[in-house]
């Protein structure tokens, strides 16, 4: 797709059409950097996204607590 660049400012612009930001799932933040004569324009990766979603802290310490109860034998005291 060929474009033109528009001043802004002291600077430049380009308006990219809002499917193709869609489409490259692009919001509202970008990463953008250059690789060589070129420029690489990318959406923030949000780091660990999602890791705490439907997470009950409660029923993994109860199952936890289960799982490490004492038995019987282990539960008595120790006789030297």
């Amino acid at each position: 797709m060929r474009n033109v660049l528009r001043k802004v400012g002291n600077s430049r612009g380009v308006l990219i059409p809002a499917a193709f930001l869609a489409e490259c799932g692009v919001g509202t933040e970008i990463e953008m950097r250059q690789e060589g004569r070129g420029l690489v324009i990318e959406p923030v990766k949000t780091v660990r996204l999602g890791w705490f979603d439907g997470y009950q802290a409660e029923n993994e310490t109860d199952a936890w607590e289960e799982e490490m109860a004492l038995t019987p034998v282990e539960s008595e005291d120790w006789q030297w």
